[in-house]
Protein backbone atom coordinates (compact mmCIF):
# COMPACT_ATOMS: atom_id res chain seq x y z
CA UNK A 1 0.00 0.00 0.00
CA UNK A 2 1.38 3.51 -0.83
CA UNK A 3 1.96 5.88 1.55
CA UNK A 4 0.23 9.63 0.53
CA UNK A 5 2.72 12.48 1.32
CA UNK A 6 1.70 15.89 2.42
CA UNK A 7 2.09 19.03 0.46
CA UNK A 8 1.51 22.30 1.76
CA UNK A 9 -0.07 24.07 -0.35
CA UNK A 10 1.54 27.31 -2.40
CA UNK A 11 -1.13 30.18 -1.06
CA UNK A 12 -0.33 29.25 2.36
CA UNK A 13 3.66 29.48 2.16
CA UNK A 14 3.57 32.69 -0.59
CA UNK A 15 2.62 35.15 2.13
CA UNK A 16 4.05 33.83 5.99
CA UNK A 17 6.92 34.70 7.32
CA UNK A 18 7.75 37.93 4.69
CA UNK A 19 8.73 40.93 6.94
CA UNK A 20 11.37 43.65 5.82
CA UNK A 21 13.05 45.67 8.03
CA UNK A 22 12.50 49.48 8.27
CA UNK A 23 16.14 49.90 6.66
CA UNK A 24 14.91 47.74 3.80
CA UNK A 25 12.93 50.35 2.42
CA UNK A 26 14.90 53.86 3.88
CA UNK A 27 18.09 53.18 2.55
CA UNK A 28 17.28 53.02 -1.11
CA UNK A 29 14.29 55.64 -0.88
CA UNK A 30 17.60 57.92 0.46
CA UNK A 31 19.90 57.12 -1.66
CA UNK A 32 17.37 58.16 -4.71
CA UNK A 33 16.76 61.18 -2.61
CA UNK A 34 20.27 62.20 -3.04
CA UNK A 35 21.16 61.30 -6.53
CA UNK A 36 18.20 63.43 -7.54
CA UNK A 37 19.19 66.51 -5.32
CA UNK A 38 22.53 66.07 -7.55
CA UNK A 39 20.98 65.96 -10.62
CA UNK A 40 18.42 68.91 -10.22
CA UNK A 41 21.17 70.91 -8.42
CA UNK A 42 24.10 70.96 -10.69
CA UNK A 43 24.54 74.73 -11.09
CA UNK A 44 27.06 75.13 -7.88
CA UNK A 45 29.30 72.59 -9.95
CA UNK A 46 32.26 74.07 -11.33
CA UNK A 47 35.39 73.36 -13.75
CA UNK A 48 38.61 73.50 -11.58
CA UNK A 49 40.74 76.23 -13.36
CA UNK A 50 44.10 74.45 -14.05
CA UNK A 51 42.08 72.04 -16.33
CA UNK A 52 40.66 73.72 -19.24
CA UNK A 53 40.35 70.39 -21.74
CA UNK A 54 38.26 69.11 -19.19
CA UNK A 55 36.26 72.37 -18.98
CA UNK A 56 35.66 72.57 -22.67
CA UNK A 57 34.85 68.71 -23.01
CA UNK A 58 32.18 69.66 -20.54
CA UNK A 59 30.92 72.28 -21.87
CA UNK A 60 30.88 70.40 -25.37
CA UNK A 61 28.66 67.41 -24.29
CA UNK A 62 26.15 70.17 -22.47
CA UNK A 63 25.68 71.83 -25.34
CA UNK A 64 25.35 68.47 -27.23
CA UNK A 65 22.83 67.25 -25.15
CA UNK A 66 21.10 70.80 -25.03
CA UNK A 67 19.95 70.30 -28.87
Amino acid sequence: MSAHMHTPSRAKASGVGVRLPWWALALPVLAFCALLMLIAGPGDAHAAPGEPAVGAFIQRVQQALAG
